[in-house]
Formats: C-alpha cells, structure tokens, sequence
C-alpha cells in the first residue's frame, strides 16, 4: 500500500471535497451487510440457498413438503422465499389457505432458476468425482409405459453390484421427463427417440418391439404373425394423449384420421392391458413389458410380421454432464435388465 501525506496532494480542494464526502458516508450498523434491516448497506446478492429454497417450493407448491425435502424448518423456508421477494421487490409466490401458487414474475423467474440449478449441480457433482462408477446420488428418469417393468431388475442390479450409489427414479411422461432433465432435476433418462431437445446426447440402448395384445379368447380366429395394416382400428385402444407409446403406435397402424380410434383410453399401460383382458378392445404392447404382463393372464400377445415394427430406446443426458462413462456403465446395466426380460416364444 502507498501512503499519501498532504503535502503530496496538490490540489487541496479535491481532499476537502474527499473529506466532505467521508463524513456524509452512515457506520456500518452490522456484519450482516446482506440484510436492509441489519445494515445500511445492502447487497442485492442472490444466494444458492435461497434458490434452493425457491426451485423446490415452486415444484412442490407446499412450504411443508418443500421445508422437508430441504430439510429446514417452515420459518427458515418462509425467511429464504421473503428475502428473493424483497430483492425481486415484487411477490414471488401467491399465499393461498390451500398453498401457495406462483406469480407471473415468479413463473419467470422459475424458468431461470431451473437453469441455474441445473449448471450448479453438474459443477457440484464434478466436484465430488473420485472416478469410482456409480457412486453418490444418480436421479434417473423413466417413461412410464417402461419404468414398472424396468425398475425391479435394475434397482436390484444396483443394491448387488453398486451398494454405494443412492438413486432416485422419476415416472412421467417424455415431455415432462424432458423439462426435468434440462432444469437438472434429473440426471439421465431413459426414453424412445426421438429427441426433439437441444443440449441433449443419447447413448442407445436397442429396440424394443411391439407385439399385439388381443384377448386370449379372441387369439385363434387372428392370423399370426399379424400384418398391421389390417388391424381393426375401431376396437384399438391406446394410453392417453401425451404418452409417447400412443403416438408409436398411431405410427404403427399408420393412423392418420384418429377419429377411427376407440373412445377408451388409460393412462397406464398395466391399465390399458387390464381393459384388453376384459375384452373391451386390443392394443400395441412394447416387448419390455411382456413377461411382466402375462403372469397376469386372459391377454395374448402376438408378433408382427417382419419387418416387425418397434421403437428405439435410449438413455438422454445434458452435453454439459461430465457423467458421460457413468451413463455408459448405466446404459449396459439397462440394456442386460431389457434382455433378461426378452420372452422365448410368442404366444
């Protein structure tokens, strides 16, 4: 440091005038210079914790359920979402008896946060690589027409071979899934290609065929291996809008007036197969699913004709993820559990 005496100063108006401006300045009132009421300083700084607070209380729109996953108390939960209000100067998040809902300008700065906490939690995790496969925590992400017939054969794969690694597993639709993995609250999902996303690599995983799930009484008066383009639309019944097996198997039949379809809908495929069972309609079931569905019995499944029709599985991850040879070990673990689970014959 250079230390300046009087005499160096030439201009002694502007010292004056520098003295003048000192004495003018407030003491500070308290460490806490973050806080407008503790100081007369205030810093407009976000926090980590606070976004924490905020992603987590917008996704669950319940301060006790997000208070828990965070793992503090209402109050502290409360005192992070008042101190981005007061920053933001608007209100974040609406107050209701039945929960709080956001508000426009806290809907927008939802779709930043997301953002932010994604790229905050690949430089965490980078952070905690000890090169060591599979261990900490890994959320994955799996379609719904996939996830119950996928799940016990892997979550069993991991407690024998990985007993360090600590999962958490997410159920929805793609669309939904995908939004989860590019805010980051996901780490890797398992899905059918397409992927319509920016910022998304894929490791593939292999087909999984369809078959046709009819029942059993009707089985013997339908050739088989069947031609799907002669395929009684009217009695098709398939999961509900926004399932991605609904739009392979339009693709399949080659369906462009939909209005040709049955009326019935579900929004699970073990549902979906329970009204086939019950005679109300046939549907297009993926090969994963097979050996789960007929121990439950009264459905039978039959082949396509070759080239048998099927969609193409894989396992998404964000570019900017360094968990690349993770996804690679997870994706061979995925792709042994779907072959494990193949069916021997048709029928």
């Amino acid at each position: 440091m250079v230390s300046l005496g009087l005499s160096d100063i030439e201009d002694v108006s502007l010292l004056d005038h520098g003295l003048e401006l000192f004495q003018q300045i407030p003491a500070i009132t308290s460490n806490r210079i973050f806080k407008p009421s503790r100081s007369d300083y205030w810093i407009g700084m976000l926090t980590t914790r606070q976004l924490r607070s905020f992603e987590t209380l917008a996704e669950t729109l319940h301060f006790g359920r997000a208070a828990k996953q965070l793992s503090i108390s209402q109050p502290a939960l409360s005192a992070q979402i008042a101190q981005m209000e007061e920053l933001f100067g608007c209100a974040l998040f609406e107050r209701r008896p039945v929960g709080p809902i956001l508000t426009a300008r806290g809907v927008e700065v939802q779709t930043r946060v997301r953002r932010i906490m994604s790229e905050l939690r690949d430089l965490e995790a980078l952070g905690q690589d000890t090169g060591e496969l599979l261990v900490g925590q890994l959320r994955i992400g799996i379609i719904a027409s996939l996830a119950p017939y996928l799940l016990p054969s892997l979550l069993s794969e991991f407690r024998r071979s990985y007993p360090r690694l600590a999962v958490g597993v997410r159920e929805n639709v793609t669309a939904t899934l995908l939004d989860d993995l590019a805010d980051g609250t996901i780490d890797c999902l398992v899905q059918a290609l397409p992927v319509d996303r920016r910022g998304i690599d894929a490791i593939l995983l292999g087909e999984d065929r369809f078959w046709l799930a009819v029942p059993e009484a009707e089985a013997r008066g339908i050739a088989s291996p069947v031609d799907a383009a002669e395929l009684d639309h009217r009695r098709l019944i398939l999961l509900q809008e926004g399932h991605c097996l609904r739009d392979q198997a339009l693709d399949v039949c080659r369906l462009a007036n939909r209005r040709d379809l049955s009326l019935l809908g579900a929004t699970s495929l073990a549902t979906l197969l329970r009204m086939v069972a019950g005679g109300l309609g046939i549907t297009l079931v993926p090969q994963s699913a097979l050996s789960a569905e007929r121990r439950v019995g009264g459905i039978a499944f039959l082949p396509f004709q070759e080239p048998a029709p099927s969609r193409t599985l894989a396992l998404t991850f964000r570019t900017s993820s360094h968990r690349r040879t993770d996804f690679e070990r997870l994706a061979e673990l995925i792709r042994s559990c779907l072959l494990h689970d193949q069916p021997t014959a048709p029928g």
